[in-house]
């Protein structure tokens, strides 16, 4: 190979055509790449007639945030969460709301240089009980978000996967053997939305979350961003719903999130906080137990309601828990109902705080 920089390593999913180009197996993109091309995603590039990973060990910032930012309301609350991406992305969203980093074509994008060992470790003297793949999506830094979740694996510090789930399913397998959680973007339920406006398609999404859910112990979460008159009609809403109940089970908590204008969308209005309170009464009424808003303040659409008796189990004002009336080991504690989950006996205290973290501070 010819002298690549420190960030670059070799890859595994690609394979060489007849044409004298190589095609990137890793999502179902499958870029074919001449010599020095790189894929839509930017950050995998044909060096030397194989596949490599330009921007391992590089991220564009760590913060830690709440859990529920994530949006995970079921996994760990209250707790913290050290959050990194890279640059780069293998979907076109017109409304990204991150643009600034999955859409960077700039090396400077990416302002800090991490080794997965000082990943875990900086997480670990943070009293970070998970550390989240987020503000760009993971399955194009795969072999990156794997050595840190080994990393991370052995100081008993968990993984959690913030992912628009696009992705072949081999690579799929490989990826979640080392999450532990994991928010999916479910961005419409129309093929149409997802080839017009994110240069994708609805298929291999939906056979992620059928695998995450059925073949695998990951806990699972959806968000889906409600843009208005693009994926917000009744008639979407109730397919959607109706399909994550038959398909996932109804214990699967969706996340509706108001759209605000960015990227390429900055024409479109924000979301009504109407339209995600009706979304999530659309959910609810098709079987889904546990439906959140996202993005506007609503009290009642950010906490965790009893599916069976009704009653609040965990109070949310925003990013903060007001209340907890679970048991030890996570039922109502007012019928004994079990909510679906990944609890402990007491939540964290995090809050809504966000802190930027500078990794070389916890170089050894």
């Amino acid at each position: 190979m010819s002298k690549p920089d420190p960030f670059t390593v070799s890859t595994r999913y690609w394979h060489k055509l007849d044409d004298g180009r190589v095609q990137c197996d890793l999502c179902p993109r499958f870029c074919k790449l001449h010599a020095g091309q790189r894929g839509l995603c930017f950050v995998r590039e044909n060096l030397d007639d194989e596949i490599v990973l330009t921007t391992y060990g590089r991220s564009s910032g760590y913060c830690i945030d709440p859990i529920e930012k994530k949006p995970l309301n079921h996994f760990l609350p209250g707790t913290p969460v050290l959050s990194f991406g890279t640059a780069g992305c293998n979907l076109a969203c017109k409304f990204c709301q991150n643009w600034d980093i999955s859409k960077s074509r700039e090396i400077h994008t990416l302002t800090d240089a991490a080794s997965p060992e000082l990943i875990a470790r900086a997480a670990q003297q943070l009293d970070c009980r998970s550390v989240a793949y987020t503000y760009n999506d993971p399955v194009i830094f795969h072999e990156y978000a794997i050595d840190v979740a080994k990393a991370c694996r052995e100081r008993g510090i968990k993984s959690v996967a913030v992912t628009a789930g696009y992705v072949c399913p081999e690579p799929r397998a490989e990826f979640y053997r080392y999450m532990d959680a994991a928010n999916v973007d479910l961005k419409a339920f129309s093929e149409a939305f997802y080839h017009k406006i994110t240069g994708s398609h609805l298929a291999p999404v939906l056979e992620t979350l059928e695998y995450i859910k059925h073949e695998t112990d990951v806990w699972l979460e959806t968000t889906t961003l409600l843009i208005p008159g693009k994926n917000d009609s009744d008639r979407e809403l109730d397919e959607m719903t109706r399909w994550v109940v038959e398909k996932l089970g109804p214990d699967v908590p969706m996340h509706f999130s108001a759209f605000h204008p960015d990227w390429k969308m900055q024409d479109v209005p924000p979301t009504p906080k109407e339209t995600l309170v009706r979304a999530r009464e659309i959910a609810m009424n098709n079987g889904v137990r546990y439906a959140y808003t996202g993005n506007v303040h609503n009290k009642d659409g950010d906490s965790t309601w009893c599916h069976q008796c009704g009653e609040l189990l965990i109070g949310r004002d925003w990013y903060v828990l007001s209340d907890w009336n679970l048991t030890a080991d996570g039922k109502c504690a007012a019928c004994g109902t079990p909510c679906a989950g990944v609890f402990e006996a007491q939540p964290g205290n995090w809050g809504a705080q966000r802190q930027p973290v500078r990794l070389r501070d916890f170089a050894a």
